[in-house]
Parts: structure tokens; sequence; C-alpha cells
């Protein structure tokens, strides 16, 4: 029998949550780096037992850790981010020049068919790359020269939150960066392009500006890497030619700001949203926590509520807390500012909260194991 491997970051350390193919009872493990701010946790495609996670502070900055048990003991690794160029300065929203600053570790995306590749994205927005499991970090040239001096930090700091790796293409990589867009490299991180035509961005000078866009998250299928769905500031965006063109597939839903996006491990069409009312206003519309899934690959989409609170529900979720797992009846998992982590078993028809008194959740990562 399968089991699965939840991992949860929150504002004040992390948890793993395990469970069988089931998923109906769970055992949680934590709590881990206790007090810290856990960006992200990530386990390796290739090896199961060696997680990755991002822990950082507003004393102590930044550190990587990684486990090689499956999470049971931890060990700092290599915390020398190498930058391939001067960190040099972003503009501000001001328009002053502010220098560039490394803050934390946003997100950690371990590569397909090797343990000790992982990619980092980091605020200030930049890219970098291990190849010894953390020890050095790397730069990945170029990025920041793609119309970097126009990037503006969204309210959450000026951060590279999405990787998205080609399973088909190892060359292939598409980031999104809060608030500049997404870019896609084709040689490996040696160039890097714009890929935001079709969006459209109200209160920045040029609403449909080759960059300088607020992307939220973008996701897609494994089988389908030119086909990219993306939750943007406003505004729920397709892609069927890996970022070339955009087009908006919002269709009914009651609000189309957001900040997760999610697709069906089987079914490259079935795509999840969290909407909330709006910008200024980070919680569900009507205090109703309300999944929305699309099986048309947007446009259309229902409402999944049965076992969500459908009253005085004023959570939110955040750009890294869902996700999906591979088992034959797909799960969806999603954690909120509330400290409830969710999971439904059959691919959003009914969900049932595995904790619900955890800090603020700021990522959910699923592991299948064997």
């Amino acid at each position: 029998m399968s089991g699965v491997r939840v991992l949860v970051g929150t504002r004040k350390g992390a948890f793993i949550l395990t469970s069988d193919e089931k998923r109906a009872q769970w055992d949680v493990s934590g709590l881990l780096f206790g007090g810290w701010e856990m960006y992200h946790l990530k386990g390796s495609p290739a090896d199961p037992n060696r997680l990755y996670a991002s822990q950082s502070g507003g004393w102590f900055g930044q550190t990587i850790q990684r486990s090689d048990d499956g999470g049971q003991t931890w060990e700092p690794v290599g915390n020398e981010f190498v930058y391939a160029g001067t960190p040099g300065t972003h503009q501000w929203y001001d328009g002053t020049q502010h220098p560039w600053e490394f803050t934390r570790v946003w997100y950690l995306e371990p590569a397909p068919n090797d343990p000790d590749t992982v990619y980092a994205g980091v605020e200030d927005a930049a890219l970098f790359r291990t190849s010894d499991g953390g020890k050095t970090w790397q730069e990945l040239p170029d990025l920041r020269e793609a119309k970097g001096h126009l990037w503006q930090p969204g309210a959450g700091g000026m951060c590279l939150h999405t990787i998205l790796l080609d399973p088909s293409d190892p060359n292939r990589i598409v980031v999104a960066i809060s608030a500049a867009g997404a870019f896609r490299t084709d040689d490996g991180g040696q160039t890097w392009k714009p890929i935001n035509r079709g969006l459209k961005s109200e209160g920045i000078p040029e609403p449909q500006a080759e960059v300088g866009h607020c992307v939220h998250s973008i996701a897609r299928h494994p089988s389908r890497s030119n086909v990219l769905f993306m939750q943007k500031h406003w505004d729920i965006m397709r892609s069927d030619d890996a970022g070339e063109m955009w087009h908006e597939v919002s269709g009914n839903l009651p609000s189309d700001f957001g900040f997760p996006i999610a697709v069906h491990a089987h079914e490259p069409e079935t795509i999840y949203v969290v909407p909330i009312k709006s910008d200024s206003e980070h919680y569900p519309p009507d205090g109703k926590l309300r999944v929305y899934r699309s099986r048309t690959g947007g446009n259309e989409w229902e409402a999944l509520t049965n076992g969500l609170p459908q009253s005085n529900c004023y959570v939110n979720v955040l750009r890294s807390a869902m996700a999906v797992d591979t088992l034959d009846s797909c799960g969806v998992y999603f954690g909120t500012t509330g400290g409830q982590v969710y999971v439904s078993a059959d691919a959003g028809d009914n969900w049932a909260p595995i904790v619900s008194d955890l800090p603020a959740v700021l990522s959910v990562e699923v592991q299948v194991l064997p």
C-alpha cells in the first residue's frame, strides 16, 4: 500500500503529515524548526527521503536545511549563494533605486532525476542552482538582465516564487516573479525571455507591458509542458504555447483574484483555484471557503464546498499552499492562514481537515511514497 507525506511550512515552523493511500487517518510530526518562518519544504522526485527546506527569520537570516531520512533528522547545508555578477540595484515603487538584497529563499524545486540538484527562487528575485545537495549555490545568469530594471516588489516582496522544470526538455525552465511576470529559458538558464504577451494589469504605467505584471502562481501538467495555467493578481490565464501568448479563462468565478493554482494529476484539463474577495480583502467571498474546479481547462467553474466552512470563514490560501498527489484517486491539499490543512481524497468532491490549529500556513507539498 502506498503512503502519503505532506510537507507543511508555516510562520512558526514546519510539520510533516503522513497517511496511507486512503488518506483518512493522519499522523502529525512537528513542530520542526520552532519559531522560524518555513517558506517552503519539498522532496526530491529521485529520492523521496531527500527533503529540502527553506528556514528564515528576521534575526538570523536564511538557512537551507536538508534531510536524508524523510524528515526524521535535518542538517544545515552550504548556504553560500554566489551571484553571477554584482547584485546591482532595482527600481522601487516610488521610482528610486534600491540595492539588490538577498532576503530569503521562497521556493525550492528539486530536479526530477538527481537528488543533489535543486533550484532556488529567492528575494530579491533571482534564481540559483545547486548540484551538490545544497553545499554550494550559483546564480543562473542573465535572468536579472531580462528587463530587470522594470521589476518592482509586490506586497510580499520582490520574490521569485514559482519554478517549473520541463520534464521533456531539461533546458527549458519557466519562472514567475512578483511583480515582474513570467520568464522562460530554453538553454538551461544562459538566456531568458519575458513570456507575458496577453497579460493586462491595471495600475502599471503600460497595462500590456512586456514586463511588470504581478503573477501569483503558474502550474502545468507534466504530460503537457506547453500548457500553462496562471493565477495573476487579477485574472486566471492560460497559455497553450509555453507562454508565448496568454488568454483569460476566469469565466464564472465569483472573483478572479487569488494566489494558488493547481492541476489534477491525471486530468490535464482539470484545474483548481481558491478565489478571495480582492487585493485588499484577502478572504473568501461572503465568508465561504470554496475551492473552484474547472474540468474544461478554465472558463467553466464549479464550487467545491462539501466539508469546508460556509459561514464566518475569513482565512486566505497563499500561493505555495496548494498541491495534488498522484494516487489513482487524485488527492488535493491546501493550507490556510488560519492554520488549517485540508485534504480531498476524491479530487475535490469532499474535504476534511487534517489539522486545524497550526500557525499560518505558507506552503504545502505532497509526496507519494512506495
